[in-house]
């Protein structure tokens, strides 16, 4: 396992844990679904719900795979011992990466713009600097916007722990310049 994913999925854990408490738990799933659906107030509501469905997917593999005494709660060794594991995560992960890059097409396109990008992010709570950093990194056109396609295959990059030095692991550093 690559230190850049360790280091990648502590910065999730800590994002994903909206209340601060140290766990992971169901509510933290719904209060960050709900802040980026909000981040992008245009999306049409099929794209709120995949991406949604995308966090709900998510919880509720690492609830399966993780929750062994049934209290709702996802310590972050348990959480790492899973979603560094493609065999345990990839379906979550593929789901989540589909639901959440595609949120931010918002004309159908295959595109998403640089201030849709950044919305979705900072309501997951990156950084900016560090978002901005990344959008650069995954080559954006003319008209300032990536590709859906790129975007999604870089979030199941994030998740990857045999990756290392891949534009993902700009959001894990320290803040761009």
């Amino acid at each position: 396992m690559r230190n850049e994913a360790v280091n990648r999925v502590k910065l999730v854990f800590t994002l994903f844990d909206a209340d601060g408490n140290g766990v992971l738990e169901s509510d933290d799933f719904d209060l960050m679904s709900s802040r980026v659906a909000a981040a992008v107030p245009d999306a049409d509501e099929a794209q709120k719900q995949a991406m949604q469905a995308g966090f709900t997917r998510y919880w509720n593999t690492l609830a399966a795979e993780l929750d062994a005494n049934h209290d709702g709660r996802i310590t972050y060794d348990e959480y790492q011992a899973c979603v560094l594991s493609p065999e345990r995560f990839s379906g979550a992960v593929d789901e989540f990466a589909a639901g959440f890059a595609r949120l931010g097409d918002l004309d159908g396109s295959g595109t998403v713009t640089r201030p849709v990008f950044s919305g979705m992010l900072r309501g997951v709570g990156f950084e900016l600097p560090n978002i901005q950093a990344l959008f650069e990194a995954l080559g954006p056109d003319d008209a300032d916007r990536i590709g859906v396609d790129v975007w999604e295959a870089e979030i199941r990059n994030f998740y990857a722990p045999d990756k290392g030095g891949i534009p993902a692991d700009l959001l894990a550093g320290s803040p761009a310049a």
